[in-house]
């Protein structure tokens, strides 16, 4: 009988030859566990992996992940271990969901076997364990194994003394933001839009709660609000005593698109959002000013919070905080939060001072290599490096806006996404520095290699594509601009994508563009075109039209139609041809990506599962 494949996966494993942390000692792997093996594979464009390693379930002791504050050197920061005979294996996993199905996975199927009693919870490092500092590797581990259930986790502070406890008792109530299911004994469950009393806050990342039957526990603060309609001093964008004409007048100083605050209205236990905007006029012309939006609250009972109706919240302060990331329906989305006594945050902690700001004088300009919508890209040299340097012309964005592009670069880091190295804003026009990628931009590199490129060769720039976007779609963004023009090829022909410059980080997958500007309607989906949504569902949608673009050797698509034409071919349900190239199952893939409803389609984790099968086969 074949074994049942169980997981499939790309993450990263540390090398087991090398005595020191650093990046160059892991490696990027594709992970197979079945009934019988952990297997990894190292990927190769355009070929079949490469196996590097197979673990016989049997003789695994220990499957549990790691617990550590030391810096991790690579894109996925979730560790976890495998102790197999005499050997450990740590593997780095892009998320802690991801990381937790891999131990639940594997506990599951090595629970009979014979197991450790005891296990290290943190790394072996520079000859010892960074947690009981024993110098012998094959030491008996430090902390009680638990063969089944659920990965354990960091240890979390005891639960306060009652004279500690909070004794505010609105400030006591908080409301779960999403359902959790406790990963430990002390944990407690939450249930989406339950209330909670706050027994203690302090901890950093986990807040103690009482449900309504007496039982208390741990919770992610991420995972709830302080349930409060008027205590709101706490929060940076909060103005108790300011007039309609005071706000304007400190965000018109501030003067920075988005610069916003909260504050009473004139209606007691009413509260107005009032943010400055320079978005055009009816004239073209940029105008200047502030917009000021009520927080209306749902005729329903409950603590239903809005500013654009659609979009209800159960807490003032998680509203703000979601059209912090999402204009959805205002002018522009609340980008910096300014008070009456210290300005904008934005301005007390600079990220690209010291390692993100390059010096000018560092970086020399050579030839160009292209240009795109906010500037010319040049050659470049940086710390005896070859970079591609970006450069912003004046008139298309603000220093702030500029700002925000590359804030949004430095959040995002995997193989397949091609790197921002620093920022230079000391020079004008200011740029952004990134890898070089030797062979150019992808449509370019398939219209010139035309007629000699395998099957397997396209393929595999596909899966390169379909590995960046599954990170960006984990990491809560959307591209919306995904075309073979805004990926980029490496010197030993990897493909990774580029042109962020339209990249919003969304809460809810979903943007919807302020000002719903332009955007390319052949690589675009019905929802984008229609009412200018756009989630990771619209970026799968492009990436079907990429994959056409691929295995038609760089062919635009639609090329004898207008725009007008497409939409009215895509209203009459008519899709892209099937490219010669395309294999049947590629074929049938891309058609799954252009499916009428979003939610009818794959997301790019699926699409990278079924794009690494067929290049095993």
């Amino acid at each position: 009988m074949f074994p049942r494949v169980i997981l499939k996966g790309t993450m990263i494993k540390k090398s087991q030859q090398k005595r020191r942390t650093s990046p160059c000692n892991y490696k990027e792997r594709f992970f197979v566990l079945d009934t019988q093996d952990l297997k990894y594979s190292e990927p190769r464009p355009g070929r079949r992996p490469m196996v590097k390693g197979c673990i016989k379930l049997y003789t695994i002791k220990c499957a549990e992940i790691v617990c550590s504050d030391v810096p991790i050197p690579c894109n996925y920061k979730y560790p976890f271990q495998v102790f197999h005979g005499d050997h450990y294996l740590y593997i780095f996993a892009p998320d802690n969901d991801c990381r937790q199905r891999w131990v639940r996975a594997l506990k599951e199927e090595t629970k009979n076997n014979n197991l450790v009693p005891k296990y290290h919870p943190n790394f072996w490092m520079d000859g010892k364990w960074k947690c009981c500092l024993q110098t012998e590797k094959l030491a008996a581990g430090c902390h009680v194994y638990n063969p089944v259930g659920s990965a354990s986790k960091k240890p979390l502070p005891l639960l306060p003394d009652p004279e500690m406890e909070l004794r505010d008792e609105v400030q006591r109530t908080v409301i779960a933001l999403q359902d959790y299911t406790p990963l430990g004994d002390d944990d407690l469950p939450l249930q989406k839009d339950q209330e909670y009393m706050l027994i203690n806050s302090s901890h950093s990342e986990w807040w103690a709660v009482e449900d309504d039957q007496g039982h208390t526990g741990f919770v992610p603060c991420t995972y709830v609000a302080v349930k409060s309609g008027k205590n709101f001093e706490r929060f940076e964008w909060y103005n108790k005593n300011i007039t309609r004409g005071g706000a304007e007048d400190l965000l018109m100083k501030e003067g920075k698109e988005g610069a916003f605050m909260v504050r009473d209205s004139r209606q007691a236990g009413v509260y107005t959002v009032s943010v400055f905007t320079k978005a055009p006029g009816s004239n073209g012309e940029k105008n200047p000013r502030v917009k000021h939006y009520q927080i209306r609250q749902a005729e329903t009972g409950e603590a239903a919070f809005y500013l654009a109706e659609k979009y209800l919240f159960s807490t003032i302060p998680e509203l703000i905080h979601y059209h912090q990331h999402n204009a959805a329906g205002l002018i522009t989305r609340l980008r910096h939060p300014v008070s009456q006594d210290g300005g904008s945050s934005q301005d007390i902690c600079d990220p690209f001072k010291d390692q993100w700001e390059v010096d000018p004088e560092e970086l020399t300009l050579g030839q160009e290599l292209g240009s795109g919508q906010f500037g010319l890209v040049l050659e470049g040299r940086w710390k005896e490096k070859k970079v591609a340097v970006k450069m912003i012309r004046e008139e298309c964005m603000s220093d702030e806006e500029f700002k925000e592009e590359a804030r949004v670069m430095m959040r995002v880091a995997h193989c397949k996404l091609v790197q921002l190295y620093g920022v230079c804003t000391q020079r004008s026009p200011m740029c952004l520095v990134f890898e070089f990628m030797e062979k150019g931009c992808l449509s370019e590199y398939l219209r010139a290699k035309k007629g000699r490129l395998s099957q397997d060769t396209l393929l595999g720039m596909c899966l390169d594509v379909s590995e960046g976007m599954a990170y960006l779609e984990s990491s809560n963004f959307i591209h919306r601009d995904l075309a073979a023009r805004n990926c980029l090829v490496s010197k030993n022909n990897e493909v990774k994508v580029s042109d962020f410059g339209m990249t919003r980080f969304v809460l809810d997958d979903q943007y919807t563009s302020s000002q719903c500007s332009k955007f390319p309607v052949k690589w675009s989906a019905p929802e984008v075109i229609k009412y200018c949504k756009f989630s990771s569902k619209s970026d799968v949608w492009s990436f079907g039209v990429l994959m056409w673009e691929v295995f038609t050797e760089g062919r635009l698509p639609y090329e004898n139609r207008t725009n007008s034409e497409v939409v009215e071919s895509l209203n009459s349900g008519l899709r892209l041809l099937k490219p010669r190239l395309a294999p049947d199952a590629v074929h049938l893939l891309m058609e799954w990506c252009w499916k009428e409803k979003p939610e009818d389609r794959p997301s790019f984790a699926l699409l990278l599962h079924e794009l690494a099968s067929l290049s095993n086969l």
